[in-house]
């Protein structure tokens, strides 16, 4: 079974145009988040899916003199970017990751493609986006590649939560096996905010990797981020009061 890993991607935020080429120590935020999938023992390739707008062809450079896989489709109908993209590679297995989420957890993403290959045979989808039990930037999502093609041809073109790719599989709970997985005890922390939405997000992310690097501890894990959280709990209240648009789809 081959998995690959997807990081959405593009410069058009609205809070904090540009995100993802934002640089941390000398490193776009997008590197990071590359390195870190990287060291998964379980992902065998990552592409870049970001858009055909004009303004995201600074992605497509960066993708091409860092040497990974870019695909572009729809801006705003990521649905439709993702179904493609995972039709036109030949994905079979795919994790769904996010560009403002640059603090992915190789260790985790592969205890869910380990979950997930053990019970292939009884769920399409696993997700620990369902409930906010993990801290928000540090969900896993992955899920057989068909059923997102398929997805796209269930859900109404002027639907507009095409935004989203999916999360639109979990609107067919009788047609897809879905499986909703919670944080274990010592890494649940659903109010420790490590995505990167505004600028207040932007700092805590960059206080973080500056910490770790100044320790010389290059591969630090969410443990270690929460381990840091307890002894610096002011930092992490930097960013608490953002508002964070997810929180209507999951019911928050």
């Amino acid at each position: 079974m081959k998995i690959t890993a997807s990081i959405q991607a593009r410069m058009s935020s609205r809070r904090l145009p540009g995100k993802v080429l934002r640089k941390i120590l000398g490193k776009p935020l997008l590197q990071w988040q590359i390195e870190r999938l990287r060291r998964s023992r379980l992902v065998d390739s990552i592409v870049i899916a970001t858009s055909t707008s004009s303004m995201d062809d600074q992605i497509e450079d960066f993708c091409r003199g860092y040497g990974v896989e870019c695909y572009r489709g729809p801006e705003d109908d990521v649905l439709t970017r993702i179904a493609e993209m995972v039709e036109n590679i030949g994905i079979e297995t795919h994790v769904e990751c996010y560009g403002d989420s640059p603090l992915v957890d190789p260790a985790i993403v592969d205890e869910f493609i380990g979950y997930f290959i053990k019970h292939n045979n009884l769920y399409d989808y696993v997700s620990s986006a369902i409930l906010t039990t993990y801290p928000p930037g540090l969900e896993t999502t992955l899920y057989s590649g068909k059923i997102i093609v398929e997805t796209n041809k269930l859900v109404s073109k002027d639907d507009p939560l095409r935004e989203h790719a999916a999360f639109n599989i979990t609107r067919f709970p009788e047609r897809f096996r879905i499986k909703s997985l919670e944080a274990p005890s010592w890494y649940r922390a659903p109010d420790l905010y490590l995505e990167v939405d505004t600028s207040e997000d932007l700092w805590v992310i960059e206080w973080i990797i500056s910490r770790f690097l100044r320790e010389r501890h290059v591969n630090f894990g969410l443990s270690d981020i929460l381990n840091l959280a307890r002894r610096h709990p002011k930092i992490f209240k930097v960013n608490s009061l953002v508002e964070r648009k997810w929180m209507q789809l999951r019911g928050i």
